[in-house]
């Protein structure tokens, strides 16, 4: 763990150190998935079953066997326990309620000499949506990505998920159920992608893909766009932290501690001006490790990608931040809507000592499918508006043509293009 002060000589190379927690290999792994790619291009479905053969430890024994049923689904769903399926429903419903605010309209503008212009917004015809499979199943992030997707009135949904050793995880298809998903494959890692990029013989084409995954997912995601729409490259995990002495230490710890239990590659930064915070909450984070599960990788986290700085005012904590431009950011402080105003990059930002990161994962009701590593300063959350495009409505009547038309015919011909310029002209005589 980086644990420092703004003031030592070295900071700003630790600093550096701390910008780069976010950059993925992809170099080093894209011949491997170039050519999974490829294979899935060029064979389909029998590439699809060399691939699971390989990664996940099972043979499909034929076309369909790629895809599970929609009563296994169901089956899963009645299997939950009540509490479970009522706190899924509850999630359900807030993260519906906050897309349904995000949906943009089409509008049109009329001008007094008859020309209307205007702007459609309609949604893509399907969706892909990738959703990490096995022990790191998350039907959160089947919420997350399927609801802003149904919002935006995507007709076809279908979802990949790895199934290692042929065994899809419960949890996930109770909630492909309570989403009313009927459409999903066993399929995993960057086949998955490409399956859902050029299409098999059983899995469509789509035209926007979304959700996370590891470095072969996110750099599959990175070869495929273009071919298809994305939502985002992203990352490992990870979490930033402004607090001041008002904050509870024991409270950062943990938090803190939320997002190196993802994976070893989190990040999990606390900047603030208290040294006094800073020693408590390096006190309690060993406090809390002892007695978590996931104790082992929430460690080489914090080890590795933790870091602790103490800077000399909360005006250059907040600059350092907004460097970083995390993927989630808290802040604790006794007035934190008036540092609101002072953040200019983070993908979702909590406010206040009641308000963990861990509530925005499940519950709150925006995404928490997140930009990383540094990518808030131009990436935005998961949303409606991934799942639709728009298209520019022009009219112009005789009279408004004639308003502008010459100018317009002018510049034509100043680029030298004389069917642009005579196309315009022919309607002014």
């Amino acid at each position: 763990m980086i644990f420092t002060s703004s003031k030592n000589t070295n900071f700003k190379a630790e600093f550096q150190e701390l910008l780069g927690r976010g950059k993925m290999d992809i170099d080093n792994v894209s011949s491997v998935v170039g050519d999974i790619i490829n294979e899935i291009k060029q064979d389909k479905n029998k590439a699809l079953f060399k691939h699971i053969s390989k990664f996940d430890n099972w043979t499909p024994k034929d076309d369909k066997d790629l895809k599970i049923s929609t009563e296994l689904m169901s089956k899963a769903y009645e299997n939950l326990d009540e509490k479970l399926k009522s706190a899924l429903h509850l999630s359900y419903d807030r993260i519906k309620i906050y897309h349904e605010k995000q949906k943009p309209k089409s509008w049109f503008d009329d001008e007094p000499n008859g020309t209307i212009l205007g702007q459609r917004v309609t949604p893509v015809d399907s969706a892909g949506l990738y959703i990490p499979g096995g022990k790191a199943a998350y039907p959160s992030s089947l919420l997350m990505n399927v609801i802003p997707a149904q919002v935006a009135g995507v007709e076809k949904i279908i979802v990949c998920t790895p199934t290692p050793d042929n065994e899809p995880n419960e949890l996930l298809l109770a909630a492909c159920h309570l989403c009313g998903v009927n459409e999903v494959y066993k399929v995993g890692g960057a086949s998955a992608i490409a399956a859902m990029a050029y299409g098999t013989e059983n899995i469509p084409k789509v035209d926007v893909i979304t959700g996370p995954g590891n470095i072969f997912v996110a750099t599959a995601k990175k070869m495929v766009f273009g071919e298809v729409n994305i939502d985002m490259i992203a990352g490992p995990s990870e979490i930033g932290i402004l607090a001041d002495d008002s904050a509870n230490a024991s409270h950062l710890a943990i938090d803190l501690l939320s997002q190196a239990e993802h994976d070893e590659m989190a990040s999990s930064i606390l900047i603030t001006p208290s040294q006094k915070l800073a020693d408590e909450v390096k006190i309690e984070l060993q406090n809390w490790l002892v007695k978590l599960p996931r104790q082992e990788i929430a460690r080489k986290s914090i080890e590795d990608r933790g870091a602790i700085i103490v800077t000399q005012t909360m005006q250059e904590a907040i600059d350092l931040m907004n460097e970083i431009a995390p993927e989630h950011l808290e802040i604790a402080t006794i007035s934190p809507f008036e540092l609101l105003p002072l953040i200019k990059h983070a993908g979702a930002i909590f406010l206040g000592h009641f308000t963990p990161e861990a509530i925005g994962d499940y519950m709150a009701g925006p995404n928490h499918t997140l930009p990383t590593g540094g990518t808030a300063k131009f990436y935005s959350p998961l949303g409606v508006e991934n799942f639709m495009k728009k298209t520019s409505i022009i009219y112009f009547s005789k009279k408004g043509i004639g308003e502008i038309g010459e100018e317009c015919a002018l510049i034509a011909k100043t680029e030298g293009l004389s069917a642009h310029e005579q196309s315009v002209r022919v309607r002014l005589n």
